[in-house]
């Protein structure tokens, strides 16, 4: 789904891209797009930005899933004890 995005920009830099648009047949949409792919590709932010490689694993927990629940009850009887009038 494309969004609409906001930019104060150099004219400059407008110009160009109207320019690499132009010249490389295509839209000024493909070429923001391709230049913020390969800027991140460069700089190794992509690894960052991976989500699902970040959190894959994640549902992997030292503790079993009853341990999970009582610590969370247990949480929760402890809250409403404290606010009980």
């Amino acid at each position: 789904m494309d969004k609409v995005l906001s930019a104060r920009v150099d004219e400059a830099v407008i110009r160009q891209i109207g320019l690499l648009a132009r010249e490389l047949k295509t839209t000024k949409k493909a070429i923001i797009e391709s230049a913020v792919r390969l800027y991140s590709e460069q700089s190794g932010l992509k690894k960052k930005l991976d989500v699902f490689e970040q959190t894959c694993g994640s549902w992997n927990r030292s503790e079993s899933p009853e341990e999970t629940v009582n610590q969370a009850r247990s949480a929760f009887r402890g809250s409403m004890e404290r606010h009980q009038l």
